[in-house]
This record gives structure tokens, C-alpha cells and sequence, in this order.
């Protein structure tokens, strides 16, 4: 699993904040104006994804990350609805590809979110607030344990396959590397009784 660490470098939180930074472009379009606040709520719920995700990451527990990730996810939710509805007026059908595409964005956004939050949820370590140099050694230290214990696993499957490919190919005959019958091992005729 990739570490980060700033939430700028997140790729979840650089989608959000292309997204949000887009919306803010698009807004400005004719068709908006004298529709109420729908530009204002447009532009505060697309900020409010990436400003979730890094308020979450800033914030130093696990826990706390995970409830912001759900509160930027529900903020794409927002964006989504208020696109759904403008997909089904008369007044914005010119935009119909914009609203596509940027629902699709917000759906992608959604997905990397559920995905990161997820992974959140079996974590050891319940935060960066949490760790002290000693728990961080020894979570490096299990890292390590694990991945050496996987790539032993690999190793051995693999040898597994090897062994059972070979006992395979002698029950079907091919004694290729084995000597004639009627050699040794080493290549030597056998001695018959009597000879010296």
C-alpha cells in the first residue's frame, strides 16, 4: 500500500480538487444566471470533496480520516444530485455533456474514496497522532515480517509446481534423464556374477 505524505499528493484529493476547480470555470456559463444558488451550491460541494479529504488526512487518526473521507463522498453525492437535476431541465440541455462528464467524475471521485476508505478500516495503526517511534518500528518491522513471509510463500509455490511437474513427467515416460536400464547410475555396465 502507497503512504503519503501529504494529502496534495493524494490521487483522490488531486481528482477532487481538478473537479472542484472545473466546476468553478463552468459555472460561470450564461445558462446559470437567475437560476437562485445553484452555482453557489455547485462550487461550496465540489470545494467541500477535496477539503474533506484533506481536513481528514490532516486531522491524524484513522478514525477521524475514515468520517471525513464519508463526508467528501457525501459532498460528491451532492454535486451528483444537483447534476441529475440539472440533466432533466430544459434550461441546461445544452450542457448535456459537461453534466456527463462531470458525474462521471463524481462516481470516479466516490469509487477512490469507498476504495481508500475501506483499506482504512483494517489498519493497525490508528493514526499518525498515534505513532511514536516504537509502534512505528514495529509496524515497519511486521511490514517486513509479512512481505518476507509472502515472497517465501511465492518461493515455495513455485517449487511446488516445479517438483509435481517433474513427478508428472516421469510417470508419463519421460525418463530422458535417467540412464538405460541396463547401466548404473553412472553410466558403468553391471557386473555380472563371477566377473571381477
Amino acid at each position: 500500500m502507497t503512504t503519503y505524505e501529504r494529502f496534495e499528493d493524494t490521487p483522490v484529493w488531486q481528482a477532487a480538487a481538478d473537479l472542484a476547480a472545473a466546476i468553478f470555470d463552468w459555472v460561470e456559463h450564461p445558462l446559470f444566471r437567475g437560476k437562485g444558488d445553484l452555482a453557489d451550491q455547485l462550487q461550496r460541494a465540489a470545494l467541500s470533496i477535496s477539503n474533506n479529504i484533506a481536513e481528514g488526512f490532516e486531522r491524524g487518526t484513522t478514525n477521524e480520516l475514515i468520517q471525513f473521507l464519508y463526508y467528501a463522498r457525501g459532498s460528491a453525492g451532492e454535486v451528483r444530485s444537483m447534476l441529475g437535476v440539472m440533466e432533466r431541465s430544459v434550461h441546461f440541455r445544452d450542457l448535456k455533456s459537461q453534466i456527463s462528464d462531470f458525474k462521471s467524475r463524481c462516481e470516479s471521485i466516490s469509487r477512490q474514496i469507498r476504495g481508500w476508505a475501506n483499506s482504512l478500516q483494517n489498519a493497525e495503526i490508528p493514526g499518525q497522532r498515534h505513532l511514536n517511534d516504537q509502534s512505528r518500528r514495529a509496524y515497519e518491522n511486521r511490514q517486513r515480517r509479512e512481505a518476507f513471509l509472502q515472497r517465501m510463500d511465492t518461493f515455495n509455490d513455485e517449487l511446488r509446481t516445479r517438483l509435481e511437474a517433474q513427478r508428472q513427467a516421469r510417470q508419463a515416460g519421460d525418463l530422458s534423464n535417467e540412464p538405460p536400464a541396463d547401466e548404473g547410475p553412472h553410466g558403468e555396465k553391471p557386473h555380472s556374477r563371477g566377473s571381477p
